[in-house]
């Protein structure tokens, strides 16, 4: 079974035991996160389609880590004005586990 859930303003396709980083998430380490945007489940038998989201589906996941991305480099340039400069930027994530995809009827 998989799911499509939407934290933040992302997607992601997931099933059990899948280990994603999304959006920060003010839950801290070994807690369980409840995320209810279900917007599509599907098994071998049935796909279900929420409008926008899924009613009775809920995903478990559990809180894994905070961490921060790779850095990304933004680099302007002016020529022939002696003018540049760099910035970084590192986006904090939340790592999780899925632990369970749970469809009410």
């Amino acid at each position: 079974m998989y799911a499509v859930i939407e934290v933040g303003a992302k997607q992601y396709v997931v099933k059990k035991d899948d280990i994603i980083d999304v959006e920060k998430q003010d839950a801290q380490k070994n807690k369980e996160l409840l995320l209810d945007k279900v917007l599509l489940t599907a098994d071998s038998e049935n796909i279900l389609i929420g409008q926008p989201y899924l009613k009775n589906a809920i995903v478990h996941a559990s809180v894994l880590d905070q961490v921060k991305s790779d850095k990304k480099i933004s680099f302007k340039y002016r020529r022939r004005k002696s003018s540049h400069w760099t910035k970084g930027h590192r986006q904090q994530l939340t790592r999780i586990k899925i632990k369970d995809i749970k469809v009410g009827k």
